[in-house]
């Protein structure tokens, strides 16, 4: 299964959802980060040097960082859902849709009502 690094934008029950699916994911709380207005490119480098794919709801950002540089384990942009369940859902197989997340971003959208 995959190892994920959630940003502190995605809520716990998303990171909650994915562990059900037996992923490895680390939230920026648990690492002792967050709240430290940490910038994007150092929850990026924190992402690398674990080797952790990226989920944030901060696309703009860090589609400009993974424009920068693609040299990183993945990352997730994600559109907000209240469903928890359902979004961690979509994660899940789109990266299980992926051979590798290597250098990849995937975008999950919330679908149309």
């Amino acid at each position: 299964m995959a190892r994920f690094l959630a940003d502190e934008n995605v809520p716990l029950p998303v990171a909650e959802a994915l562990r059900t699916f037996a992923h490895d994911v680390l939230t920026l709380h648990e690492s002792g980060a967050a709240g430290r207005a940490m910038p994007d490119a150092e929850v990026l480098a924190l992402a690398r040097g674990q080797q952790r794919i990226l989920i944030t709801l901060n696309r703009k950002d860090f589609l400009r960082l993974h424009r920068d540089g693609p040299d990183h384990a993945g990352m997730v942009l994600c559109t907000f859902d209240p469903d928890f369940a359902a979004l961690g859902g979509r994660i899940h197989a789109a990266v299980e849709a992926e051979p590798t997340m290597s250098g990849k971003l995937l975008r999950v959208y919330r679908p149309a009502r």
